[in-house]
């Protein structure tokens, strides 16, 4: 026998960016406590509104299940005098089973008799632990911020205003902060009324009787429904940000689609300025044609039914134009000033009170600019471009626009520097230096931008890590990973002949020389490496094996371009059949035996078997292509190469002694190993390879 289990906890209007994860918690807990305690159970849906958290689970039973449970206590040995009288071992095992030492039972495990005791526990009523468990569910609910309200000494995070909890019909008798437990619930704030929930199972469809959609995904269906059908309706392209749409969804309980314009002459700002202040201010979605282009109207979901849709967009219309407004005059006031002025300000705001102001960090930034600018060997046109651009890269951080909305630093960057009459390459590689901003955004498409934007990530980074501010567990806050996935990422999109230690040799020698440090720049190098090495990997197993990205990380990592396409070729032979596992093995055969060897030296008159003549003359072969390879980043070649080997090293193990009796014979074959097996290494450790 089975009913339905129905818990809605009722508040007062929570932040949308609370209710998600507060839903999914929800239902977590009550999952955990359902088998926890026993009790079997069918489907678990989690509901969230602005006004609620709620969770229905079908099928649950009436009554605990009984367990039998089997004991392993101490060995016969110790649990049994000579005599077969109990020990105290024996006996203290009893008492802390609650049992009679009568009820032991003799097996043998892995050839030893141990004692054991069955014990049995019979189910008891559902009914009369549900009180107790959804309490404990509730009160071990955590959020980001929480609230204490009136004379309670209870933290929630919003005021509990009802409760709605039942067993099919029957009302699970429970108290917080003096709100009882009932079957009323409360439905929209506007539309609805209160409302009897008679059973638990008609929850979904009693709020819907009082236009409260309480099912988050089929909100977010309605939501984007309508949105589809204006768009086709009215030609238009909507842009739907999905944090903006996961926003919306959390603010209403009965979604309703609507639209309204603004007045076409604000298109003479940014669009970028105007499809910010709208999404960031009032939750809108932006209007654009077939070409991206910004519209002058707006999308936005109303908290109700149809009624009045043209009051409400003419409400909305006069808040926008308010903001809008606010915008223009922000816009037109920026561009009253010179960037050299801007540039002035930048002493006067901290950057870290232990890495100095914003405008000493520019001056990180172009030096390690032009140094990285000088290792890539640009040319002198793109070399001034990037000294500009590392010089301006933060002017737009005073500007009020950028005050106002710090997301569109860099944006306003690139527009004022292009209105001020700075070059193309310096306004674009403006905006570009802060790509990638997230794990989606794009990367810098220009060399310019790039390069400025590599020197501004691993200034923070060195900065960060030279005052022992270095990312541990779930702690990251100056997003130093992304930061520093960003600067891989770069290196490898642009095919930048760099490797990450002249990156991190550049940024500790510019700081070394602008600032004190508090430490040795060989510890900062050391924990770089760790660092980055783990971002490294992260890139290589969105496409690898675990096994093969292990592999490759142990040949070395500082070129990046280099083991990504170590990290291919290897995954490639891999999943090219059987006959690479028997070359694989025929490598670890060299590795095992190398580590014997006391150095890497061969001498031609020592080698007296023709099949390590052979072998020698295989290795000398493939050698200076199998380099010249590696040098090129052709994983694919150097590996083709390393594998023409292979019957030479077959033949060298099946007609040679290795360990000959004569030490000067024994070292030198072992030398010739450790040189193959080092010329091995430099493209993967092939013993960590799983089959």
């Amino acid at each position: 026998m089975s009913k339905d289990l129905l818990f809605e906890i009722g508040l007062e209007e929570v932040p949308a960016r609370f209710l998600r994860a507060a839903m999914d918690q929800l239902k977590e807990k009550m999952v955990h406590w359902l088998e926890q305690s026993r009790l079997s159970y069918g489907e678990v849906q989690a509901y969230a509104t602005p006004r609620r958290l709620a969770v229905l689970v079908k099928g649950v039973a009436e009554k605990q299940d009984d367990v039998e449970e089997e004991v392993k206590g101490p060995s016969r040995k110790i649990a049994q005098d000579e005599n077969g009288n109990w020990s105290k071992a024996a006996l203290g095992f009893a008492r802390g089973q609650g049992v009679d030492p009568e009820q032991f039972t003799f097996k043998e495990l892995n050839g030893v008799e141990y004692i054991y005791v069955t014990k049995s526990s019979t189910g008891v009523e559902t009914a009369f632990i549900l009180a107790e468990g959804l309490l404990g569910i509730l009160s071990s609910m955590t959020f980001p911020k929480n609230m204490r309200w009136g004379s309670y000494d209870y933290k929630f995070v919003r005021p509990i205003r009802w409760i709605v909890a039942l067993f099919g019909s029957d009302v699970i008798d429970l108290e917080v902060t003096h709100v009882k437990s009932g079957n009323v619930t409360r439905g929209h704030r506007f539309l609805g009324t209160d409302a009897v929930v008679t059973e638990a199972a008609a929850y979904p469809e009693v709020l819907r009787s009082q236009h409260v959609i309480v099912d988050v995904k089929e909100r977010e269906s309605m939501i984007l429904e309508q949105i589809k059908g204006l768009a086709q309706e009215k030609n238009w392209k909507i842009a739907i940000k999905d944090d903006l749409l996961e926003e919306v969804l959390f603010l209403v309980e009965t979604p309703t689609v609507l639209f309204g314009t603004f007045d076409p002459s604000f298109l003479n700002i940014p669009q970028d300025v105007l499809i910010t202040s709208m999404r960031e201010h009032q939750r809108y979605f932006p209007v654009l044609d077939e070409q991206g282009k910004l519209l002058p109207f707006f999308v936005t979901v109303r908290n109700g039914d149809n009624t009045s849709l043209d009051v409400i967009a003419k409400g909305n219309e006069k808040v926008l134009r308010a903001r809008l407004s606010d915008a223009k005059f922000f816009y037109d006031e920026d561009q009253k000033f010179e960037i050299k002025d801007a540039l002035s300000k930048l002493e006067s705001i901290v950057f870290h009170e232990e890495l100095g102001t914003v405008g000493d960090k520019v001056r990180r930034i172009r030096k390690i600019s032009d140094k990285l600018g000088e290792a890539l060997q640009i040319s002198g046109t793109d070399q001034e471009h990037v000294s500009r651009a590392a010089d301006i890269c933060k002017f737009d951080l005073v500007t009020q626009m950028v005050y106002e909305f710090p997301e569109l630093q860099g944006v306003m960057g690139e527009d004022y520097a292009r209105k001020a009459g700075e070059s193309e390459a310096v306004a674009k590689a403006v905006f570009e230096h802060y790509q990638p901003r997230s794990a989606s955004d794009d990367l810098p498409s220009s060399l310019v931008g790039s390069i400025v934007s590599i020197a501004d990530k691993i200034d923070t980074i060195v900065g960060c890590f030279s005052i022992g501010i270095i990312p541990t567990g779930s702690q990251d806050p100056y997003a130093l990973r992304r930061q520093s996935q960003g600067i891989v990422q770069i290196l490898l999109s642009k095919q930048m002949p760099l490797t990450l230690s002249q990156v991190f040799n550049i940024a500790i020698d510019v700081h070394a020389q602008l600032r004190e440090m508090k430490r040795q720049g060989g510890e900062i190098r050391k924990d770089l490496e760790e660092f980055f090495g783990l971002r490294v990997k992260k890139l290589l197993s969105e496409n690898l094996r675990y096994d093969i990205v292990d592999a490759v990380i142990a040949a070395g990592f500082d070129d990046v371009m280099s083991v990504v396409s170590r990290g291919g070729a290897l995954m490639d032979a891999v999943n090219s059949g059987e006959a690479f596992k028997t070359t694989v093995e025929s490598f670890n055969r060299v590795s095992n035996l190398a580590a014997k060897a006391a150095k890497a030296a061969v001498s031609e008159s020592l080698l007296q078997e023709s099949a390590e003549k052979d072998l020698y003359a295989a290795w000398l072969e493939v050698q200076k292509p199998y380099f010249s390879a590696l040098e090129a980043k052709n994983g694919e070649k150097a590996l083709e190469l390393l594998g023409q080997m292979k019957p030479s090293i077959t033949n060298f193990f099946d007609s040679v002694m290795v360990m000959a009796e004569d030490e000067k014979i024994r070292n030198n074959r072992l030398g010739l190993l450790a040189q193959i097996d080092q010329g091995l290494k430099q493209f993967a450790d092939f013993n960590k390879l799983v089959w």
